[in-house]
């Protein structure tokens, strides 16, 4: 079972927190490698909280971990914080303006089976040499 929902990005305090420890610390993936979903999503899914979900778009996908939006209600609407995650699934273009479009990238989300979620340098790695495809 898969739904589609609209994702946005967005700076976060637990990311700038985690960033200031460094990006290669857990706390970072704990703050990061996340996609906020709205109860209702959560229950169209058939997921519990925390679990580990594909997110993909017509640019990438990235295994997170499922969390209940801290704003809301906004069915419909998921949230992943700016990162090496964010940036699998969102439109690399940036339209001559050097920041790519961090709203409004339609998104499927289905439930990983024994999936991780990667660290960021195992995320970078692994997309650099091409083996997230």
């Amino acid at each position: 079972m898969a739904i589609r929902v609209n994702l946005i990005t967005g700076r976060s305090i637990q990311q700038g927190v985690s960033m200031e420890a460094g990006k290669a610390r857990p706390a970072y993936t704990d703050a990061c490698g996340i996609i906020e979903l709205d109860p209702a999503d959560f229950k169209k899914l058939g997921a519990f909280r925390n679990t580990n979900v594909r997110v993909t778009s017509k640019y990438g996908s990235v295994i997170v971990k499922a969390v209940e939006a801290t704003q809301g209600p906004h069915p419909g609407v998921a949230y992943i914080p700016m990162g090496p995650w964010a940036n699998m699934v969102i439109n690399p273009n940036t339209y001559s303006t050097g920041m790519p479009t961090f709203k409004g990238t339609p998104v499927e989300v289905e439930i990983a089976k024994n999936e991780p979620v990667f660290s960021s340098l195992e995320l970078v790695r692994k997309g650099c040499r091409g083996e997230l495809a």
